[in-house]
């Protein structure tokens, strides 16, 4: 990944693997891995030195849990996610942006087919991680969406739905969040937009919530996979700058499709 970051000129690069889980998972780290990813980093940002590497984690929320709390004393930054709504009454946690059969399953069984109980919980997941653990950053603030390309199951203009988004945009204006613009759902063909949606950027630009930009990449070919259509997205709506860290602090930087600006020269950089 940062021999990539090298040879496509990004100027920093944070590295955020998934958090190990107090429960088996087959897609985060195991917990006897967190120490040697850590200190691999502390490694390679030592050797790499063309471009600034930043250590994070992608930490789920899950109340009394686990939370972006739990591992912000060993990082650079943190990014916030909530993957897990509820669980079965056998105790498996019900994830909802994995295998769309697995979400059904939680959407019969645990919120008897009720979209707006399970939105309304997700929603309000996101808004207590938020106001309890303030990461740094908010990440695919409204992923759920992904499962509506498989089955229609609520329509994003709907009133109920909206009011969700306000409030949770709401308390995230109230903190110094950012919010993560994520790709990957289009180049993965799982949604037609960004996490968040372009009506939803819009809100948050309302707002004056700053703004990150991620691929969340899980190969390197993908590093800055849209980066430049959602750039010019991004400018249209309204943004100037974006988030990154650089020179170990977060700044506020102006962008456009070919990358930040920085003293009249443009590179990429992504967390």
């Amino acid at each position: 990944m940062i021999s990539a970051a090298h040879e496509q000129s990004l100027i920093s690069l944070g590295i955020s693997s998934h958090a190990p889980l107090p429960f088996d998972s087959p897609w985060c780290m195991k917990g006897d891995q967190l120490d040697p990813y850590l200190s691999e980093m502390d490694s390679v940002r030592r050797d790499f030195r063309s471009v600034q590497v930043y250590k994070g984690l992608e930490i789920d929320f899950i109340p009394s849990l686990i939370s972006p709390d739990d591992f912000k004393s060993q990082l650079d930054y943190t990014i916030g996610s909530v993957h897990f709504v509820e669980q079965f009454d056998d105790g498996r946690k019900w994830e909802i942006d994995g295998a769309h059969s697995h979400f059904l399953e939680g959407y019969e069984r645990i919120f008897r087919k009720d979209i707006k109980a399970v939105i309304r919980r997700y929603y309000e997941l996101t808004r207590q991680m938020v106001e309890e653990t303030q990461p740094g950053i908010v990440g695919h603030l409204d992923k759920i969406k992904i499962q509506n390309s498989f089955t229609p199951l609520f329509n994003e203009s709907a009133k109920w739905y909206q009011e969700e988004i306000h409030k949770t945009l709401d308390v995230i204006a109230k903190t110094e969040s950012a919010i993560e613009v994520n790709t990957r759902g289009i180049y993965q063909k799982k949604s037609d937009t960004t996490y968040p949606s372009p009506w939803v950027l819009e809100q948050i630009h309302q707002r004056q919530i700053p703004i990150t930009l991620s691929s969340d990449a899980h190969h390197a070919k993908d590093m800055i996979n849209l980066f430049p259509e959602t750039a010019i997205t991004l400018n249209q709506i309204g943004f100037k700058k974006i988030c990154i860290l650089l020179d170990g602090r977060w700044q506020q930087v102006a962008f456009d499709e070919h990358g930040i600006n920085l003293k009249g020269t443009s590179h990429y950089t992504m967390a």
